[in-house]
């Protein structure tokens, strides 16, 4: 029986953990320095709107200076969210969810998209991936999650805020998710497996966004990143289309929140203007 579980952000009352299980033998100092390479992958954080408002923290991708894509799970039922970038906090201003992401169904739908309160200035910002071949394609996986080995599976007890990346295969795509394994998928130089933590981090096919991080596949009913569990990323090029338009929509809602501001603004001075005796010529 297989068991899914997502890829969840990290809740700071559990311990926290590093990001994405590796190869046993290979330094973790290439996964590293793999991870630098993926810029556009930063950590989102914020608060859950429940009684304890208990704090996350995940992954995202910058797609543009003012856009990022995570995983809908992240950022479902929180009131507040941020990006980390060097040191410093960059607030969303709006959040919007894929309408039909269910939290019960795993792996499905699982896709959000934020707009920055102000801009991330990157030199390279990721295209999407439109194409519809990614089956049997080399993917490159970053994320800020927990660590271990494939033999191990992930170790709760370590974290050090630090991302990570590595490699992989597309062996198979099942509803609307790219999956990858070190069992059944082709050798890479850096085998990399997301684990918990690494959530709404990115699955990039030649340096274009392809998957965002989404949930873990066991088999043997232990999902923690081994051999023989199986990585579930949200298919990117099945939701083109969605992006473009929930990008538009939320410029218009930013554009009419301006326009009322501006009146706002001008509201007191037309006041005074109108209370205020003339001057007789």
């Amino acid at each position: 029986m297989k068991k899914i579980i997502f890829l969840i952000a990290l809740l700071f009352a559990i311990s926290p953990c590093l990001a994405g299980t590796i190869e046993p033998g290979v330094p973790d100092s290439k996964y590293l320095k793999y991870g630098e390479q993926h810029e556009c992958v930063l950590p989102i954080m914020g608060h859950y709107a429940d009684p304890l408002n208990r704090s996350f923290k995940g992954s995202c991708v910058l797609i543009d200076e003012n856009y990022i894509l995570t995983a809908a799970h992240v950022v479902y039922g929180s009131m507040t969210q941020y990006v980390v970038y060097e040191g410093k906090a960059y607030p969303l201003s709006i959040v919007a969810i894929h309408v039909n992401f269910d939290p019960k169904k795993m792996g499905t739908n699982d896709i959000a998209i934020g707009r920055l309160q102000r801009p991330i200035k990157l030199d390279f910002y990721p295209e999407i991936y439109t194409k519809k071949n990614e089956k049997g394609k080399v993917c490159s996986v970053s994320g800020y999650g927990n660590t271990g080995t494939f033999e191990t599976g992930w170790k709760p007890e370590k974290y050090d805020h630090k991302k990570r990346a590595g490699s992989n295969v597309i062996f198979n795509i099942e509803r609307n998710c790219l999956l990858t394994s070190v069992t059944d998928s082709g050798d890479t130089d850096l085998e990399f497996l997301i684990a918990p933590g690494d959530s709404g981090g990115g699955l990039f096919i030649d340096q274009k966004l392809a998957g965002i991080n989404s949930a873990v596949i066991a088999t043997d009913g232990n999902p923690n990143s081994d051999y023989g569990d199986l990585g579930c990323h949200t298919r990117v090029s099945d939701y083109v289309e969605w992006i473009s338009k929930t990008k538009e929509l939320i410029e218009v809602l930013i554009d009419l929140e301006e326009k009322q501001k501006e009146k706002k603004e001008e509201s007191p001075e037309l006041i005074k203007k109108a209370i205020l005796p003339r001057k007789e010529s």
